[in-house]
């Protein structure tokens, strides 16, 4: 699991809508704790367009496969909960660029990067020029109506996340998997009336490792765990 602290995107978008950048996570489930403000997801899937409301107190979770765009009314600060042991920062998301961009590996990067080391004013643009580039896709997407659209779309984001797997795999195997394996250890020691492991009981803390970092929704306060 991965936690971050989110700051939606003020910036206002073509539609008037202010808000973060369209994307999906290709093997990840991602979870919202509303803690502060008031807005929406905005979700695209084979069921269709749906717009979530999200207010104080609000927990909304979705599966891999789900093109969501975060848009905020008043001030939405979120924790984030995401799925296996940070992969969404290893590159699980592909943005809902125009095809163009996304047939070609070059491209994609080159529209997506943030320029790090660069003045923080620079990156703000960076971030905002990626965001409203996802948007153009998005809507598209969304305004298509067409199921092969979206077919299309996943299969240009697995084929532009393929080269990463392995890099994937070993990260999945050394976090979620490892503590699975571990709690059906656990569970094992239990049945057998063995409880030593609790013998090993700890307490960690963590402090953010990064604050306002320009992630694809807004501003992130990253903890690494």
């Amino acid at each position: 699991m991965a936690v971050s602290h989110l700051s939606v995107y003020h910036w206002p978008a073509a539609d008037g809508r202010r808000g973060g950048t369209p994307h999906m996570h290709l093997t990840c489930s991602e979870g919202y704790v509303v803690t502060a403000g008031r807005g929406a997801v905005q979700t695209l899937t084979a069921a269709g367009y749906e717009e979530t409301p999200l207010e104080p107190g609000t927990v909304a979770w979705f599966t891999p496969g789900t093109i969501h765009r975060l848009v905020e009314a008043d001030g939405l600060r979120i924790v984030v909960l995401m799925q296996n042991s940070g992969l969404p920062e290893a590159g699980d998301a592909v943005l809902t660029l125009p095809p163009e961009h996304l047939a070609d590996p070059e491209a994609y990067a080159a529209a997506t990067a943030i320029p790090q080391g660069a003045p923080r004013a620079e990156q703000a643009r960076a971030a905002r020029a990626r965001r409203d580039l996802a948007l153009d896709g998005y809507r598209r997407l969304r305004d298509a109506r067409d199921p092969q659209a979206l077919a299309d779309f996943h299969a240009a984001a697995a084929a532009l996340v393929r080269p990463r797997l392995g890099d994937w795999r070993e990260r999945w195997e050394r976090g979620a998997a490892a503590a699975a394996a571990a709690t059906g250890e656990q569970l094992d020691r239990l049945a057998a009336g063995d409880a030593s492991h609790l013998a090993d009981a700890a307490v960690r803390s963590r402090r953010p490792a990064e604050q306002g970092k320009f992630g694809m929704c807004g501003y992130l306060d990253v903890y690494r765990f």
